[in-house]
């Protein structure tokens, strides 16, 4: 098997062990970037000349006997919302096309400590504003199963380049399923934490209550690798929760026994595309098999997720994105302007796509005076239902799983003409984002077609632990992780 084809958590050993140094390791894989990027285009910028240095400095490490961290030589891509120093964040925006942050983010220091190597920024939907990475400012994201076909959104460019093994891991954010739906789309894991488990000093905001930093990996070890290395405290974010974080790693195939699994039949019903029902279902027996009960739930209120959502996040959306003005930072017109209002409105004109400009207005509307109460106050209002629907059925459950979403992967085109039917597409994972829970998507099987299909299991706040455990159940059960689409 080839380096690149291997876990990070493989190659990291086989690094430590010098059996393959660090440096040939980011070689082989740039090489192998050289080739398939231009088929998959699942990257903004890329950064061989750093990657190469960072590997020599490991290697270094590794060859004076001195101490290396978790992540040693692993190399490592990063969603193009995440600030990096030096390194430009454009969160796929012409708006922001050129900018390159002072600082870093609070996880691109953790992994630098750790000695990860970092090889590129991934796209996305403009500012993390979609669900199919059709929305891209620079080029659209093309799925390694089948390149006709979306890779999910936001998030896509990381987990088509995690897919086609163009990295070994990456880093997503997750608003509404941005790091769990491309994962279920692209046949890998994708891991939301808890909202305040993970710092987002450092990512550009979308819905400030909603955004958490996400891990993108080739398996379950693999995320609670990461994920261990990501999380914590941060005093730079006032959200950031002072909760000890566990060994993920350690104990993750060690399950508890009568383990209650909650199967809610409003994630089952109108809508769900067969094939991946009937892959959710089959997975569900494999539970069953291993001693864990199935527990039929209902979550009445995730009906009105959709709306909730698409209310609270735009909103938020309106106030984060006004920073924009090119004033301070980012794109400015070139075309003169008569007074400061026209300058904003030709910078925001010129800048912004078409789907950040639908968000903002909505945004707007929702927030204004004499529709506040009916839509934006409402909605929060709902958001505490959902909360309490999830808070009762944790009461009976250790854990819920249903699918990741309703569908495989759709063609590109088919679904950016129709908002309604885009937004849809990420009807499984928002509940999660608006009660702030944990998630992990799961490759649980495939199409006729050959496209992956998601299994989500979702925790108690806090409880990233139970559902890596409960994923390493099924991934350790099955073989669909070590399948690969056909790149060589």
């Amino acid at each position: 098997m080839l380096s690149r084809e291997l876990s990070a958590n493989k190659i990291k050993e086989k690094i430590i062990k010098r059996e393959i140094t660090a440096q040939e390791v980011v070689e082989e894989l740039f090489e192998w970037i050289d080739i398939k990027e231009p088929l998959i285009k699942a990257y903004l910028c890329l950064d061989k000349d750093g990657a190469v240095l960072k590997a020599k400095e490991i290697d270094k490490k590794l060859s004076n006997g001195d101490k290396v961290g978790l992540l040693a030589g692993v190399p490592v891509a990063l969603k193009d919302n995440i600030c990096t120093a030096g390194m430009k964040t454009t969160c796929a925006s012409k708006i922001l096309e050129n900018f390159i942050p002072p600082y870093d983010a609070f996880v691109v220091k953790r992994i630098k400590e750790e000695d990860a190597i970092i090889i590129g920024k991934t796209n996305l939907d403009e500012f993390a504003m979609g669900s199919s990475n059709e929305n891209s400012a620079f080029h659209i994201t093309r799925n390694p199963w089948d390149t006709d076909c979306i890779p999910g959104g936001s998030g896509g460019g990381s987990a088509a380049a995690v897919t086609a093994d163009m990295t070994f891991m990456a880093l997503g954010s997750d608003t509404g399923g941005s790091v769990r739906q491309p994962s279920a789309f692209c046949g890998n894991v994708g891991c939301k934490p808890t909202y305040g488990r993970v710092s987002r000093y450092g990512l550009v905001a979308f819905a400030s209550s909603l955004d958490q930093i996400g891990t993108v990996t080739k398996d379950v070890s693999d995320a609670a690798l990461l994920l261990q290395v990501v999380s914590g405290h941060d005093g730079f974010d006032s959200t950031s929760a002072a909760i000890d974080v566990p060994n993920y790693i350690s104990d993750i195939d060690s399950v508890d026994d009568n383990l209650r699994i909650g199967v809610p039949r409003e994630f089952f019903g109108e809508g769900l595309n067969p094939e991946v029902g009937s892959a959710v279902m089959d997975a569900l027996e494999i539970y069953k098999r291993n001693g864990a009960e199935l527990v039929d739930l209902s979550l009445p209120h995730c009906g009105y997720a959709v709306a909730t959502y698409y209310i609270i996040a735009t909103a938020e959306a309106s106030s984060n994105l006004a920073r924009y003005d090119g004033v301070r930072y980012g794109h400015r017109s070139q075309l003169s302007e008569d007074n400061i209002i026209d300058m904003y409105s030709r910078v925001r004109a010129e800048g912004f796509g078409s789907e950040v400009k639908r968000r903002i207005l909505f945004g707007n509307y929702v927030l204004s005076a004499g529709f506040y109460e009916a839509y934006y106050l409402k909605a929060s209002k709902v958001r505490n239902l959902i909360r309490s629907d999830f808070e009762e059925a944790f009461k009976k459950v250790d854990c819920i799983i249903c699918p990741t979403c309703p569908t495989q992967a759709f063609k590109i085109g088919e679904k950016i003409t129709d908002p309604l039917q885009m937004y849809l597409s990420d009807i499984y994972t928002i509940p999660a984002n608006l009660v702030g829970i944990p998630g992990i998507s799961v490759p649980c099987g495939f199409t006729n077609a050959g496209l992956p299909i998601g299994l989500q299991i979702l925790g108690k706040h806090f409880d990233e632990g139970k559902i890596l455990k409960v994923a390493k159940l099924f991934e350790n059960e099955t073989d669909f992780h070590l399948k690969k689409p056909e790149l060589n």
